[in-house]
């Protein structure tokens, strides 16, 4: 069993086509979570108004918090699913990578990153500044503090239930709990995998990535992967350090 974790802010031109992408191409048993913050988000509307059941059932999720993070939260922590998936409300054409993410999943790894950054991924039309970012975040994590994946801060991601369950979140703004979960397996030697993924600039909502506003926050756990790699920490400790936080 899948949660596919969608948290929404008025993703009412998108979360249709989403739907619909999702609904024609997972196979795995799943069900799709809405997470939203207010009642009047137009994505509620349009999928009260159109939206017509298909094989995946859909349940709205209110945040019992507020924001992109308290809303990835409330989801992730919903069901007792053995994987959770975190899904762009925009994104209308990855849906036929997920059942690649869960075999790889039930490989034995705990986490599974959707990369941009391989072979059969690509990233396209992105801000110049966020593009940067982006991509010399990923090059030095993979290649000098040897984080097992090219696309570290992509918050299209699956959890497995230990992680979710196992490994206390601190983070609290916006989706830097994706790095944050990401380099504490890292740190405490569970499996990552990944597979390819293709990402475009929305043409349709607003974006909730807040580039400049959540980089200390993703600065943070940046250097705790220095840390892990060069620290030379016993995993055994760290594990029982992670798990009791």
């Amino acid at each position: 069993m899948l949660d596919i974790v969608i948290p929404v802010y008025n993703e009412g031109a998108n979360i249709l086509r989403v739907l619909k992408a999702l609904d024609a191409a997972v196979a795995t048993p799943a069900r799709v979570l809405i997470c939203y913050d207010r009642d009047d988000d137009d994505t509620l509307t349009a999928i009260g108004t159109h939206w017509r059941n298909g094989r995946l059932p859909i349940e709205l999720v209110r945040n019992r918090s507020q924001g992109a993070h308290g809303a990835v939260m409330t989801g992730l922590r919903t069901g007792p699913a053995p994987f959770a998936l975190v899904y762009p409300g925009d994104d209308d054409y990855n849906a036929g990578i997920l059942d690649s993410m869960v075999a790889k999943a039930r490989e034995g790894n705990d986490i599974v990153c959707a990369s941009r950054f391989i072979p059969g991924g690509s990233m396209i039309g992105c801000p110049w500044l966020k593009a940067f970012l982006v991509r010399a975040a990923a090059s030095s994590l993979f290649h000098l503090a040897r984080v097992p994946t090219h696309d570290p801060t992509n918050g299209f991601r699956l959890f497995s239930r230990r992680v979710i369950e196992q490994i206390k979140v601190e983070s609290s703004v916006g989706f830097t709990y994706s790095l944050e979960l990401l380099v504490k397996v890292q740190r405490l030697r569970w499996g990552v995998a990944e597979v390819p993924a293709r990402w475009f600039e929305r043409t349709a909502g607003q974006s909730r990535f807040r580039v400049l506003r959540w980089l200390p926050a993703y600065l943070t756990w940046f250097f705790y992967a220095f840390g892990t790699t060069y620290g030379r920490l016993s995993p055994a400790r760290v594990a029982r350090n992670e798990n009791a936080r």
